[in-house]
């Protein structure tokens, strides 16, 4: 499930996973930098000239493929087809 406040932007939703509770917050790599939480994992997406972080909420051991599944259904649902997820902030050049 996907969840989008009324009061956030379209790259600032939440992915949920009703099996694990695990959650997965998107921030727009446009806002200020965003502290990781101790604990938590973080992947970044670019898709053209779009950056997007990701940072799990409750990550416990979850397989990584899980929070990847996750990111990827976040990205189809905003049209990003041409996105890539990296493990670190990727150099742009």
């Amino acid at each position: 499930m996907i969840s989008i406040s009324k009061t956030e932007s379209l790259t600032a939703g939440t992915v949920h996973d009703s099996k694990s509770k695990l959650k997965v917050k998107a921030f727009d790599m446009l806002r200020p930098s965003i502290k990781p939480r101790k604990g938590e994992v973080r992947f970044f997406v670019t898709a053209g000239q779009k950056t997007l972080a990701f940072e799990t909420q409750g990550y416990k051991k979850h397989r990584q493929i899980l929070v990847l599944q996750m990111i990827s259904r976040y990205c189809m649902y905003l049209g990003l087809l041409e996105a890539q997820i990296h493990s670190t902030l990727p150099l742009t050049g």
